[in-house]
């Protein structure tokens, strides 16, 4: 991808959305952890949290309580490193008490969202994730409309391998092909529960429905993230499970869905 030419995005090389038909099948956490293994893996990346209405990556990264602050090009984002190799934009930043439920109409929305686009000082970086609320909506069509100077490269689609949740991303991926947007590939997660004590992976709601999804709708398969107790526990510590669990099958995973999607973004 070329490199945008203005405002906030212009040292941003990639830009990708992540997707979900529904809620619930832990597309935020699916964000977290590829934004940490492309940093480990030496990239520059940011996160642009528009889940309004549960804007939960904050938690996940130990930044909840921080002051956004503003610079002559924007507002500066949230590093959540020292090397500043880790940049985060929430609403969860602007909201007094975290608690407080974000009930606003669309209008106000679609305006707060164009303000995350371009006016972020987001500096040099090798990968923006867009995390986006469940579903096609408002939000959806409004990120769209304000990335449209700077190409998106595509989408990464969440499921779980439920028939109920992968129907959900079928309706995804028809939004993809209506609004021209590239479909990176599909992760399917919550595949499997790997057992704290041996290890052994048991598939507790069903498995290879994201797999299957992919080869029906001709999408690249990215791999599969089980249930794993352990990752559960740091994201609810905001701790970085790349680097507390590097022998673990979740991080293997984990790994070579970034590998493949840095891969495919380098081909654009």
């Amino acid at each position: 991808m070329e490199q945008n030419n203005d405002g906030s995005l212009a040292q941003v090389r990639h830009v990708v959305l992540v997707l979900s038909g529904k809620g619930g099948v832990g597309k935020s956490t699916i964000t977290t952890e590829l934004a940490l293994a492309l940093r480990h893996a030496g990239k520059k990346v940011g996160i642009l949290d528009v889940d309004l209405c549960g804007p939960s990556i904050p938690r996940m990264l130990s930044v909840g309580h921080t002051d956004v602050h503003q610079c002559d090009s924007g507002w500066v984002p949230v590093y959540t490193d020292a090397q500043k190799s880790l940049a985060l934009m929430s609403i969860g930043f602007l909201l007094e008490d975290p608690d407080e439920a974000v009930v606003w109409r669309g209008p106000k929305k679609t305006a707060l969202i164009g303000q995350f686009v371009s006016d972020v000082a987001w500096g040099e970086l090798d990968v923006l994730l867009v995390d986006t609320p469940p579903g096609t909506s408002d939000e959806h069509l409004a990120v769209l409309e304000n990335l449209k100077k700077h190409r998106v490269d595509g989408a990464v689609l969440v499921t779980t391998p439920q028939a109920v949740s992968t129907g959900d991303v079928r309706r995804e991926i028809t939004f993809c092909k209506k609004t021209g947007v590239r479909i990176l590939g599909i992760i399917e997660n919550m595949s499997g529960f790997v057992c704290p004590h041996c290890s052994e992976c048991s598939n507790i709601f069903s498995k290879g429905g994201g797999e299957e999804l992919a080869k029906l709708t001709g999408s690249v398969f990215l791999g599969s993230v089980p249930l794993d107790p352990q990752l559960s526990s740091s994201i609810e510590e905001g701790k970085d499970f790349i680097q507390s669990f590097p022998d673990s099958a979740t991080f293997s995973a984990i790994s070579s869905i970034s590998q493949t999607l840095l891969n495919s973004l380098q081909m654009t």
